[in-house]
């Protein structure tokens, strides 16, 4: 073996055995492995490509590290390997896979993690972009020069699969839409009940406009509605009890029986900084929400968004 080689195979296993210390007894492994009473094992994967943006490594938290260090820790695998072997990128990038997939197991196994194929890819991935700034760096005698193109291919492949990650990740998480103005509810009779858009009034010395719409009751009686959707949607409203008042009202959510939200006008009188109150709520696709108001309790600008994909 030569002696550049034989420092380079020396880089190699004092870097694997950093590698090897963060992945099963940093952040305090050792400690979480005496409370761990069960093998915790990722076989989907799903979140790979959910790296920190930007704006996230302005503030960021210990898990973003983590997040982006998966890939760059890994980075420099792909470029000594090819140092000290001659590979194919396929068989290259196979057994590194398979290589990680024996550590991860061994942290499952251990309780000084758990097996996380997420993990699992976003390491490869790191190793694919040392291999490809490699093959790009080193084509000449220069050892400098080869340094100096590698390293730029380095920061070109990562910005890529960075942006690559973060345009799969906009893709495929839902967000919420537009905001959607339930302008009938179903009242306790079995009749629709069409939301009032009434002038401002005041609660807690505000002045509320509804914009959308108003549902309410007269004489200080009691009425239930009921509103569901086939989809799963963010439902909201506002609520809260007009002034001049005596405070006798009050409101009560549920959905499908379970009761999520319950306000009075004692609430109100007790802390009138809180109102007028906003409530919103995940639906999920099919549920049965049901709002029950009381005397002079009033709820506007009731509506939902619907949880959609940015391409739809």
């Amino acid at each position: 073996m030569s002696k550049q080689r034989k420092v380079i195979f020396t880089i190699t296993m004092l870097y694997t055995i950093l590698i090897l210390y963060f992945l099963f007894f940093a952040f305090g492994r050792m400690g979480a492995a005496e409370r761990t009473t069960g093998y915790t094992f990722i076989f989907l994967p799903d979140s790979f490509f959910k790296l920190p943006t930007i704006s996230d490594l302005l503030h960021p938290t210990l898990m973003d590290f983590v997040g982006f260090g998966n890939i760059v820790a890994f980075i420099p695998y792909g470029i000594l390997i090819l140092l000290l072997y001659r590979t194919t990128f396929l068989r290259f990038i196979t057994m590194f896979f398979f290589s990680i997939l024996v550590m991860e197991t061994i942290q499952a196994l251990s309780f000084l993690g758990s097996f996380d194929i997420n993990d699992a890819i976003q390491n490869t991935l790191g190793a694919a972009v040392g291999f490809g700034a490699y093959k790009l760096g080193v084509r000449s005698k220069n050892n400098w020069r080869n340094f100096l193109i590698t390293a730029i291919s380095c920061m070109v492949l990562l910005l890529g699969v960075w942006g690559l990650c973060g345009i799969v990740d906009k893709a495929s998480t839902k967000e919420e839409g537009p905001f959607v103005a339930i302008n009938e509810l179903m009242d306790s009779s079995g009749n629709s009940s069409t939301g009032k858009s009434l002038n401002s009034f005041k609660i807690s010395a505000q002045n509320v406009k509804p914009h959308y719409n108003m549902y309410g009751v007269a004489g200080g009686n009691s009425e239930t509605f009921t509103y569901s959707y086939k989809e799963k949607i963010i439902f909201s409203l506002y609520y809260g009890i007009p002034e001049p008042t005596d405070y006798s009202g009050s409101i009560r959510v549920s959905v499908d029986g379970r009761e999520v939200l319950t306000s009075s006008g004692e609430v109100q009188r007790s802390d009138p900084d809180l109102f007028p109150a906003i409530f919103e709520i995940p639906i999920e696709a099919g549920s049965e929400l049901t709002i029950t108001i009381e005397g002079n309790e009033k709820i506007w600008d009731v509506g939902y968004r619907k949880m959609k994909y940015l391409w739809n």
